[in-house]
């Protein structure tokens, strides 16, 4: 039975290539399905707030057996023939609808949308026997983050019902600086990955929202925000009594691909 109080995480996914290749990162994703079963039981099902599902508005999927979506062009062949066939979880997406409605949030629901690669990925590493069933929730970048962070705490209460909250997106993703197998990362980069990891650790949930400006190179880091809103879900999921925002724990930081943060929180 899974244990309560799950915390909600967010980890960087990285590249598709990340799929072949061993890496700090992937070391730690290989062992976070097993550190967090260590300390709060296996998980009754995973909603992942992944930055490649974006809508206009909330959408949710109910999809009982969701395909493994490769969404990404140009890679090596191998990754294209990848599966990730973990079960759907349509009663976790008509919980999500109920809470956000809840809070004034109306939530779509999609009956077929599948995984995209920043919801699998970290999944196969995670539980690779893809026996813990899985759904997803959208990113919505014409809001911005503090809408996210709304969203986050309206989901806050799934951390006590035994689901696990995965925000997946990067750290630091400007792909303008990618370069595959670099270890030189930019200076700009380092600076903002230790602003992040210092704000979520003192729980700064306004300097996160308003990240752009009150951070070093925080335009240069994110060009776009998709991939820095999940991180704002995942802080208010971890939401406690009243609605109070977490402090996050840093469970990984690391870098690939040049300028790819792969940093991973941790909030409750």
């Amino acid at each position: 039975m899974a244990a309560k109080n799950f915390p909600s995480v967010f980890v960087s996914h990285g590249a598709p290539t990340i799929a072949q290749q061993a890496t700090p990162a992937t070391a730690f994703l290989k062992g976070l399905g097993v550190s967090l079963g260590g300390i709060h039981g296996r998980p009754k099902a995973v909603l992942c707030v992944s930055a490649h599902w974006e809508t206009e508005k909330v959408m949710t999927s109910a999809a009982p057996a969701p395909e493994t979506i490769h969404d990404f062009f140009g890679f090596p062949d191998p990754l294209y023939q990848l599966k990730y066939p973990a079960p759907g979880a349509p009663e976790l997406a008509g919980r999500v609808v109920e809470l956000l409605e809840d809070q004034n949030i109306p939530c779509a629901v999609s009956t077929d949308r599948g995984l995209d690669h920043g919801a699998w990925m970290p999944m196969m590493f995670m539980y690779p026997e893809a026996d813990v069933p899985v759904t997803q929730l959208s990113i919505q970048p014409d809001q911005g983050p503090g809408a996210h962070l709304a969203l986050g705490r309206a989901l806050a209460p799934l951390r006590g019902e035994g689901v696990l909250v995965l925000a997946s997106g990067s750290a630091v993703h400007n792909l303008g600086f990618f370069r595959s197998g670099s270890s030189d990362v930019a200076d700009w980069a380092r600076r903002f990955d230790d602003w992040l990891a210092a704000t979520v650790e003192a729980g700064d949930a306004e300097a996160l929202v308003d990240y752009r400006t009150s951070s070093p190179d925080g335009v240069q880091a994110h060009p776009r925000d998709e991939h820095f809103l999940p991180l704002l879900v995942a802080l208010g999921a971890g939401a406690g009594a009243g609605g109070k925002d977490a402090k996050g724990r840093t469970l990984h930081r690391s870098f690939m691909d040049g300028a790819l943060s792969m940093a991973a929180f941790a909030f409750e």
